[in-house]
């Protein structure tokens, strides 16, 4: 008796390495089959580490790690960080913090850098990272108040959400996928899950 091929084999399962609800919801654009799991890493920045070794190095570790828990399945890491003047910027934390960030940019470029790495069913990583730059308009202290009375961005890095409010601060955009700046980019997720095997348009419901 000959053995056919199952025409429909097993599919990997995609898994999610970030608890961001802003990075599910951008997942949720190419594809509602995923789990999240939310790695445990420590994000303490090595000594003397370049910025664009930090955010790749954090996406590579949320990647491996939840690979761990999840063997066979394809992984999507990410990290993002954002750059004023050589330094890196933290979330703010406290309405305080937030309007001091605020305040700095204005008027100012800030860059944004989000690394990906895609673990495929076989443990090959794949990396990216995506470079977004912000240029904020001349903000006064009223508008800067009344955004944070809003939005309370205290859990961005750069205190503002690019999905909500933030928008209304800026004087452009300069960057190749702005869904990038909200920490999943896109474009460049998409060529990372067809190297691994898994097509957006053919193979993810």
């Amino acid at each position: 008796m000959t053995d056919h091929p199952d025409p429909h084999p097993a599919r990997s399962r995609l898994v999610l390495a970030s608890s961001s609800p802003w990075r599910r919801q951008l997942l949720e654009r190419l594809t509602s089959s995923f789990e999240c799991h939310s790695p445990d890493i420590d994000e303490t920045p090595h000594r003397d580490e370049p910025p664009e070794v930090l955010v790749a190095r954090l996406a590579r570790q949320k990647a491996e790690k939840t690979a761990i828990h999840h063997a066979g399945s394809i992984i999507v890491g990410s990290d993002q960080i954002a750059l004023h003047d050589g330094s890196i910027l933290g979330k703010p934390g406290h309405m305080d913090a937030a309007f001091d960030q605020l305040s700095r940019f204005s008027g100012q470029h800030v860059r944004f850098l989000t690394a990906l790495t895609v673990i495929d069913a076989a443990g090959m990583a794949r990396h990216h990272t995506e470079p977004f730059d912000v240029y904020f308009r001349h903000l006064t202290a009223e508008e800067i108040n009344a955004y944070l009375a809003r939005e309370r961005p205290l859990d961005c890095a750069g205190s503002f959400r690019m999905e909500g409010l933030g928008i209304t601060l800026f004087e452009r955009l300069d960057g190749r996928d702005p869904n990038a700046l909200i920490g999943l980019p896109l474009i460049a997720l998409c060529r990372l899950l067809r190297e691994s095997g898994m097509d957006p348009l053919l193979a993810m419901p």
